[in-house]
C-alpha cells in the first residue's frame, strides 16, 4: 500500500477528531480548573486547621454571631450593640469633643504623614464626539501630598485670616465648593475658630459682605455684586500669617456648638438645614469608625462624593481623626474609563490605589453592570473560568473561607479597576441590592460594610460588620446610637410581626443632632427627648430586625402607596428589582390612590438598548429609539420579566413605562449629587407621560 496515499476511510475519524478537538480541549480546562481549585482548597484547609487558634472563628461562624440585642427584652427594642450594651460611646479618645481638639491630637502624633494629596493637571483638550458633542478630557500626573503638619499650618493661617476680615465665632459662613483638599482645610479652619460651616448660599446672598475663591485667578470685579470684597484663598492665608493676626486670641469651640448646619437630599421635598454640633459628629464618627478594623496611617481614602454630604464629610473627618491620608479625586476622573480621563491615561484610583472607599449604590451598580457586559462579551472558555471562579468563590464565601488562588488568577483584573488595594468599602445613601453586594465581594475580593444612616443622625445608624458576608441588611446599630421600632398600623408593621419584629425605624443617641434650622415644625414633628434626656429622630424608613440583631430596610412611609383597589405598593422596593436589569440604567416607578396600576421613567441603557434595536430591526438616532413605541414594548417586556423572577407581585410590577432620552444627573434637578431619585420633580419633568400613560381624563 502506498503510503503517500492514505485510506480515504482514514480520514474521517481525524477529521472529526479536529472538529471535536477545542470542545475537548475546552472541557478537560475546564476539569483541570476544577481540579487544581478542589486540590488547593484541600492542601490549603489541613495547614489551617491544624495553625487554627482554638478561639478563631470563620466568617461564617462569627455571620451567625448575635451583635445586638433589645436592653428592654421587648421586640420593639431599643437595640443597642453587644459591646455597648451598659453605656452609648460618645468620643474617640477622654476629653476630645470638639473636631478642632480631634484634628490637633492627630497632628501630634502624625505630623509627617500625608494627608491630604491632589493630581497635578498635566493638560487639558477639546475631544470631538461622532455625533458632534464636544467633551473636555483631561490627563493628569502624579497625586501631590501635604503633610499632617502642613495642613495644620494652612488650616491656622485660613482661620485667622476669616477672623481679621471680621467673622466672628458663631456666625456662619458658606462654603459653596466642589469635594477638594480646600474644602477640608476651610471646614477644619472654621470648626477651628467656631464658625459654623453651611453650605446653600443664596438665601445668604443679603447680607454677604466677603467672597473667598479657592482658585488664584480671579474675575474682573465688574461680574461680582457691588459692596461685596473678593479675595483669594492664598490672599486670605497670607492675611492670617501676620504677626498681629496669628498672636489674636480665638475662641475654641464647645462640644455643644453648631459645626455645620448639613443639609438633607431633598429626595422628598425642599431639602431641610440640619444643625449638627461638634459632639453629634464626633460620636458619629466614633461609631463608624469602631466598625473599621485596625484604621490608621497605612491607610489611603479617595474622596470623591460630595462634601456638602453627611456621607463623604463623615468618612473624612473618620480619616483625618485615624491618621489616614486622603486622596481627592471626581465621580468624572474616577477610573481609568471615567468621562473625563482621556483614553490611555490613567484615572485617579489606579494611580492612588487606596484601601478605603466609600460609595452609593448607583455607582456599584454601573461597575456591577459593565463588568458583567465585559463578560458575557467573553470567548466561551474565559466567560466559563469567569463564572466558574464566580460560583466557588460565592461558595466558600457562604461556608466563610477566603479564596486567595481565584482572587490572584480571576479576580485580578477587575479588583484594579478601583486600584487593586482596596481592602473595605462603605456603602451608603440608598439600598445596595444583594446582586451588586455579592458582585462586589467576590470580583473586588474586599468586604462591603452596608450602612443606614441620615444627615439627621450624622450618617450614623447601623453598620455591617465586615466578616458579616449576608446580604440585603445594614447591620447591626452602631456603638453610638440605639434603634428602636414603633408601630406603623397603617402600614401593617408591628414589632409583634413573626418572624421578625417590624415597624418605623427611631434612632436614638448622642449622634443625632439638633433639629432643623429655623424649622420649628418639622423639628416637633421629627425629634423628640425620652424621659432620660436621650434625643431620638423618627426617620419615616421601616425596618425589621433578625434574631442575630442586625437590621434589614424593608420599606419607607413616603415611598408606600394605596392603589385604587387597595393594594400597597413600596415604589423603593420596585425599583431595587428593576435596577439589576441589564436593560435599565436607573428607574422611577409612580403611582397613585386614584389608578390601579403602576407606571415608570426609565433611563435605558445605551449599549443594550442599541443591541435590542439592532435584534428587533428598528433603525434611528437615539432619541427616536427611545420614542419608538416598539421598543418601549419590548423594554417593557424585559422589565416584566425581571420582575416575575425577582417575585415582585403582579399590581407591583410598572404596566407602561417612558424611556429617557437623557440620563438623571445631579445637574439635570431629577436626582441628588448622591444619584437618589427626587420624586417631586421627576414628577414634574413627566407630567405630561403621567397623563398619556394613565389615559388624560
Amino acid at each position: 500500500m502506498n503510503n503517500n496515499n492514505p485510506d480515504p476511510h482514514s480520514q474521517k475519524p481525524m477529521h472529526m477528531l479536529s472538529l471535536m478537538s477545542p470542545f475537548t480541549h475546552f472541557w478537560i480546562l475546564v476539569v483541570i480548573f476544577r481540579l487544581v481549585v478542589w486540590l488547593y482548597s484541600l492542601i490549603s484547609y489541613l495547614p489551617y486547621l491544624m495553625l487554627r487558634s482554638s478561639d478563631s472563628q470563620s466568617f461564617s461562624e462569627c455571620s451567625r454571631r448575635v451583635k445586638a440585642r433589645s436592653i428592654s427584652g421587648h421586640p420593639s427594642g431599643p437595640y443597642r450593640d453587644v459591646r455597648a450594651l451598659r453605656a452609648l460611646t460618645t468620643c474617640i479618645q477622654p476629653g476630645m469633643n470638639t473636631l478642632d481638639r480631634v484634628f490637633e491630637s492627630s497632628v501630634c502624633r502624625n505630623p509627617h504623614l500625608d494627608c491630604l494629596g491632589t493630581r497635578e493637571l498635566l493638560s487639558e483638550e477639546d475631544e470631538t464626539q461622532e455625533d458632534g458633542r464636544v467633551f473636555k478630557k483631561v490627563i493628569l500626573g502624579e497625586y501631590r501630598w501635604m503633610s499632617y503638619d502642613q495642613v495644620y499650618k494652612e488650616v491656622r493661617a485660613f482661620g485667622s485670616g476669616l477672623a481679621a476680615l471680621e467673622q466672628k465665632p458663631l456666625k456662619n459662613i458658606a462654603i459653596f465648593c466642589e469635594t477638594r483638599a480646600e474644602w477640608i482645610i476651610a471646614a477644619q479652619a472654621c470648626f477651628m475658630y467656631n464658625f459654623p460651616c453651611d453650605n446653600p448660599v443664596l438665601h445668604y446672598i443679603s447680607v454677604l459682605q466677603h467672597i473667598i475663591v479657592v482658585d488664584d485667578k480671579l474675575k474682573s470685579g465688574s461680574e461680582y455684586p457691588r459692596g461685596i470684597s473678593v479675595h483669594s484663598m492664598a490672599a486670605v492665608k497670607r492675611l492670617g500669617a501676620h504677626p498681629e493676626n496669628v498672636s489674636r486670641q480665638r475662641r475654641p469651640p464647645c462640644a455643644s456648638d453648631v459645626a455645620v448646619i448639613m443639609y438633607t437630599s431633598g429626595s422628598t421635598g425642599v431639602p431641610k438645614g440640619v444643625m449638627i454640633s461638634h459632639s453629634n459628629i464626633i460620636a458619629g464618627i466614633t461609631g463608624v469608625a469602631e466598625r473599621i478594623p485596625n484604621l490608621g496611617e497605612d491607610d489611603t481614602y479617595i474622596g470623591y462624593l460630595p462634601l456638602a454630604h453627611v456621607l463623604e464629610l463623615s468618612a473624612e473627618m473618620v480619616c483625618l481623626a485615624h491618621g489616614c491620608r486622603i486622596g481627592y479625586s471626581s465621580p468624572q476622573t474616577l477610573a481609568d474609563q471615567s468621562t473625563k480621563i482621556k483614553k490611555g491615561s490613567k484615572g485617579d484610583t489606579s494611580v492612588l490605589r487606596p484601601t478605603l472607599m466609600a460609595a452609593v449604590p448607583e455607582i456599584m451598580d454601573r461597575i456591577y453592570k459593565n463588568v458583567m457586559l465585559k463578560v458575557e462579551e467573553m470567548s466561551v472558555f474565559q466567560r466559563t473560568l469567569f463564572l466558574l471562579a464566580y460560583n466557588y468563590k460565592m461558595e466558600q464565601l457562604a461556608m466563610g473561607y477566603s479564596t486567595p488562588l481565584c482572587d490572584r488568577l480571576v479576580f485580578r483584573k477587575v479588583r484594579a479597576l478601583l486600584g487593586g488595594r482596596l481592602r473595605v468599602l462603605l456603602s451608603g445613601g440608598a439600598p445596595l441590592s444583594a446582586a451588586t453586594q455579592r458582585f462586589m465581594n467576590i470580583c473586588f475580593c474586599c468586604p462591603v460594610g452596608q450602612g443606614y444612616g441620615l444627615t439627621e443622625t450624622c450618617g450614623a445608624g447601623t453598620i455591617s460588620q465586615l466578616w458579616d458576608y449576608s446580604t440585603g441588611r445594614v447591620g447591626a446599630p452602631l456603638v453610638c446610637c440605639e434603634v428602636q421600632l414603633k408601630d406603623w398600623i397603617e402600614g401593617g408593621y408591628r414589632s409583634t410581626d413573626r418572624p421578625c419584629p417590624r415597624g418605623e425605624i427611631l434612632v436614638g443617641g448622642p449622634n443625632v443632632t439638633m433639629g432643623y434650622y429655623k424649622n420649628k415644625e418639622k423639628n416637633t414633628e421629627d425629634f423628640f427627648v425620652d424621659k432620660k434626656g436621650q434625643r431620638w429622630f423618627c426617620t419615616g424608613d421601616i425596618g425589621e430586625f433578625h434574631g442575630d440583631g442586625c437590621l434589614k430596610i424593608i420599606d419607607r412611609k413616603k415611598d408606600l402607596v394605596k392603589l385604587q383597589a387597595g393594594e400597597y405598593v413600596s415604589l423603593g422596593k420596585v425599583e431595587a428589582v428593576l435596577k439589576n436589569c441589564a436593560l435599565v440604567d436607573n428607574i422611577c416607578a409612580y403611582a397613585n390612590s386614584e389608578e390601579s396600576y403602576v407606571i415608570g421613567f426609565v433611563v435605558p441603557n445605551q449599549k443594550q438598548l442599541l443591541a435590542l434595536a439592532k435584534r428587533k430591526c428598528v433603525r434611528g438616532l437615539w432619541e427616536e429609539l427611545c420614542n419608538n413605541p416598539v421598543i418601549e414594548e419590548e423594554v417593557l417586556k424585559v422589565i416584566t420579566e425581571t420582575a416575575l423572577t425577582a417575585q415582585l407581585e403582579r399590581f407591583e410590577i410598572p404596566q407602561k413605562i417612558r424611556l429617557s432620552v437623557e440620563p438623571w444627573t445631579p445637574e439635570t434637578g431629577l436626582v441628588t449629587d448622591a444619584f437618589k431619585l427626587k420624586r417631586k420633580e421627576l414628577k414634574t419633568h413627566y407630567q405630561n407621560d403621567i397623563e398619556r400613560m394613565y389615559g388624560a381624563k
